[in-house]
């Protein structure tokens, strides 16, 4: 056989594809090749985009329709104070302060209060008043010898006896102490008494800056722990300041605060534990108030209360769960905001509703709004464009302690403010009734009509209204109108 026989060659021959194949794949190639290179959504973009989806439901099951979160953020913009009214106001309280203090360092009548020295507390100190700066608090520290206390029976360690630790030779201190052995128990309401008889001796002779005005004392309050003052304009017309002068006994830090307060305040996921330990380092104060209640005895009108109302300032001026908060306006919250939000509604429930509502002050709404941050501590929570959404769940948590009748107190967590001696529970529910049909109802009223804000927070272009509210302002001048007419129709009968 010939050689010459043509080898068969060992690699595969390529099989043809058939024409429809060929031709699906090219227009597959051609079609990749048109379409441009779609980058992935970024996972920042998808964060936010669920965050956002989110926030949208929440605003749903919250019920905060475009209307509703327009007339909060217009309502939370009408909460500032004027800086003029600011000016007066504190020229007036900071005259009256420094008088007093040197009225007080120069008396000879009672040396125990030369050394008192003045720690302002309240809403204006802690930036959160609303409306007009009308209201201030300053606490008169008054020096004392070491200090021993014994809680008061059934109010959860926010009432006290204070006494002396030991005998002291200090005369200054003595005319306060009560007489029952061990004769070193502190009366409070002979401090409270003294304190207001030297407040009425500096106000006769006191004159107002520029002479404009003139101030006045207060008749006394069982209830209140304060010497109260209200400043009226020259013309004698309404009041338009009222200062309250609480004096108050400090208690060392190197005594430790009382044991049911002496843990501190739940802030360690908030403001974090040094925080915590640092403010649990610094004094507590003890003020003349005794509790609510009918039959007292003799001990518990001469009790003092545990107040912590400088702590309570600190953490609301310094509120961020980081440093940075509201240093500028990138990192501005809104948590003040919601508290003078809350303090406003909770100003106008009680003017809507005086009798109902009595037992209620805004101190309950600033015991709720700290719980709130406790509990909500991140600054992203808090951010300026949510205070919406924020206001209406801090409104749905107050009107929650209200229906569970619990609303501890945030530095003695054992001491119910909600309890039936001092909140009646028919007020309670009722409480709890009103703030559901706020909340429910879109704020009525937060709705700028006459008829839906107090005489105070009622305007109307540039011109106050003040209209009539209540039964017993009508009653008033139901009852003056009878009277002229009565003597009208006897002047005239006789004629």
């Amino acid at each position: 056989m010939s050689s010459n026989t043509p080898r068969r060659s060992a690699s595969v021959k390529k099989t043809k594809k058939a024409p429809e194949e060929s031709a699906d794949v090219e227009e597959k190639v051609e079609n990749f090749q048109m379409e441009p290179n779609v980058p992935q959504e970024p996972k920042t973009e998808q964060k936010r985009r669920r965050s956002l989806q989110r926030e949208e439901n929440v605003r749903e099951d919250l019920g905060i329709t475009p209307e509703v979160d327009r007339l909060i953020r217009q309502q939370a913009r009408g909460l500032t104070l004027r800086k003029v009214d600011q000016q007066r106001a504190t020229k007036l309280v900071n005259d009256l302060r420094d008088k007093l203090l040197d009225f007080l360092k120069d008396n000879t009548e009672q040396p125990f209060f030369r050394a008192a020295t003045v720690l302002t507390s309240g809403s204006y100190y802690e930036m959160v008043k609303i409306n007009t700066p009308n209201e201030f608090d300053m606490m008169l520290i008054l020096p004392a010898p070491q200090l021993s206390w014994t809680e008061l029976d059934k109010h959860q360690g926010l009432f006290y006896t204070v006494s002396l630790s030991r005998p002291t030779r200090l005369h200054e201190i003595r005319s306060f102490l009560l007489e029952e052995p061990p004769g070193l128990t502190i009366s409070a309401r002979r401090i409270l008494s003294e304190m207001h008889r030297l407040v009425c001796k500096l106000i006769k002779t006191y004159t107002v800056p520029d002479g404009d005005g003139y101030w006045e004392v207060c008749r006394r309050r069982v209830s209140s722990p304060a010497v109260t003052l209200e400043f009226r304009g020259s013309e004698g017309g309404a009041e338009e300041i009222s200062v309250d002068i609480v004096p108050a006994l400090e208690v060392s830090s190197k005594q430790g605060w009382p044991i049911p307060a002496r843990a501190g305040p739940n802030i360690d996921k908030w403001l974090g534990k040094n925080v915590r330990h640092k403010l649990t380092r610094q004094p507590c104060y003890f003020i003349p108030k005794r509790p609510k209640s009918r039959h007292l005895s003799d001990a518990a009108k001469e009790c003092w209360r545990i107040s912590f109302s400088h702590i309570e300032k600190e953490i609301i001026r310094n509120h961020g769960n980081t440093k940075t908060c509201c240093e500028g306006k990138e990192n501005k919250c809104c948590r003040k905001k919601c508290l003078q939000l809350l303090k406003c509604l909770i100003e106008r429930l009680k003017w809507r509703y005086e009798r109902e509502l009595e037992p209620l002050c805004s101190y309950h709404g600033k015991t709720a709004f700290f719980h709130a941050l406790s509990s909500h501590a991140h600054d992203s929570l808090w951010a300026n464009g949510n205070i919406s959404v924020r206001f209406m769940q801090l409104l749905q948590a107050f009107e929650g302690h209200a229906q569970s009748r619990l609303l501890p107190h945030f530095f003695v967590p054992d001491y119910n403010l909600f309890c039936p001696e001092v909140f009646p529970q028919k007020s309670l529910l009722f409480l709890a009734r009103v703030l559901r049909e706020q909340r429910v109802q879109g704020l009525p009223l937060f709705q700028p009509s006459p008829l839906a804000v107090p005489p105070s927070t009622c305007v109307t272009g540039n011109a106050t209204v003040t209209p009539v509210h209540g039964t017993r302002e009508v009653m008033r001048i139901f009852l003056a109108v009878a009277f002229v007419c009565v003597c009208l129709s006897l002047y005239f009968r006789h004629q």
